[in-house]
């Protein structure tokens, strides 16, 4: 497994902040308050004006597999609030026409620059032509998906929930990637995220697990990224 952005972590705040219980404050609450304020990645992603920190984790993996670039042609899926369709429509330099983003997710987001925002469910079955449609006429050549279902507090079966919505979006992917292109998807560690890679590697080259510095080290998060789509051809 792969664990790209080794020294490229912001440096935090000297004093750790606390936050106290009360004024209707679960323990729960304040533990992820906390977490909240003690993150430098949630800082930098405020200093830099990123919608969420999980735009650095897109950032890590591309800075070493380099799969967004100039020109290219992206989906994202489950893409609210933004922060990989940021991340995205920079890289592939839609601002300058060169490239195209289109984001997708049901409960939709605010406007990006040079992004095509769809509020509606990838599950449709017009979606992949609409999306594609977006892109002016041509296929994808990557999909991202940092998608998560709710936490149940049942570990299992939120691994289970996650590795269905990533096994969705390779089946989603399919329809709209052009040879070549490539997946990236969030899964969780539990024991059935290497099924998925056996999933994969029937349609892609290359595929492995990546956990960048973002994803914080006491977090069961991974992403499966696979390279190389071999356009249906088994």
């Amino acid at each position: 497994m792969s664990r790209p952005g080794m020294g490229n972590k912001p440096a935090g705040k000297s004093l750790k902040v606390r936050v106290k219980t009360g004024k209707g404050k679960t323990a729960s609450q304040k533990i992820w308050l906390e977490r909240q304020l003690n993150d430098p990645y949630v800082h930098e992603a405020k200093k830099l004006g990123y919608r969420s920190r999980a735009a650095f984790k897109l950032i890590e993996i591309d800075d070493k597999f380099k799969f967004l670039k100039s020109g290219g042609r992206i989906i994202d899926l489950g893409a609210a609030p933004g922060g990989w369709s940021q991340v995205a429509a920079k890289r592939v330099k839609a601002e300058e026409g060169k490239g195209k983003v289109v984001a997708i997710d049901m409960h939709g987001m605010d406007p990006i620059t040079a992004v095509t925002i769809f509020k509606k469910d990838f599950y449709d079955d017009d979606a992949p032509s609409l999306l594609i449609e977006a892109l002016g006429g041509d296929k994808a050549d990557c999909v991202l998906s940092d998608m998560a279902a709710h936490a149940t507090g049942h570990r299992q079966t939120d691994v289970i929930n996650i590795i269905a919505l990533a096994e969705a979006g390779y089946y989603f992917a399919k329809e709209v990637l052009k040879p070549g292109g490539m997946y990236l998807a969030k899964v969780l560690r539990g024991g059935t995220e290497n099924e998925i890679l056996k999933l994969l590697k029937k349609d892609f080259e290359t595929v492995k697990h990546v956990k960048p510095m973002a994803s914080r080290d006491d977090s069961a998060e991974l992403f499966v990224l696979a390279l190389g789509y071999r356009g249906g051809e088994s």
